[in-house]
């Protein structure tokens, strides 16, 4: 059973930074685009960004410039650096395949809070 860890969380000052993990199980995690995804309270999930199996990326307009995604196959792990935090970035993050298809059940995700 694949399963998704999400890691890195946490109480954040508007203007500070947090590096998020996803550790991935599963021998196909080398193959698969990854994505961020993030739910606040009394929304949808949405996608955060995406990152294609040779690296390439992709940004949500709010958070590009902001954000890095990457990835390491070699530790099955995929990263989300978060930099100038802003209050509407709280949320729960939560990493998944890009396609739908492919996607696993959801991990337990990890809480950001963006406040002063």
């Amino acid at each position: 059973q694949v399963q998704l860890v999400e890691s890195g969380g946490g109480l954040v000052q508007p203007g500070g930074s947090l590096r998020l993990s996803c550790a991935a199980s599963g021998s196909t995690f080398s193959i698969n685009h990854m994505a961020w995804y993030r739910q606040a309270p009394g929304k949808q999930r949405e996608w955060v960004a995406s990152v294609t199996s040779g690296g390439s990326t992709n940004y949500a307009d709010s958070v590009k410039g902001r954000f890095t995604i990457s990835r390491d196959n070699a530790k099955n792990t995929v990263y989300l650096q978060m930099n100038s935090l802003k209050p509407e970035d709280t949320a729960v993050y939560y990493c998944n395949a890009l396609a739908p298809v492919l996607r696993k059940p959801w991990g337990q995700g990890t809480q950001v809070t963006v406040s002063s």
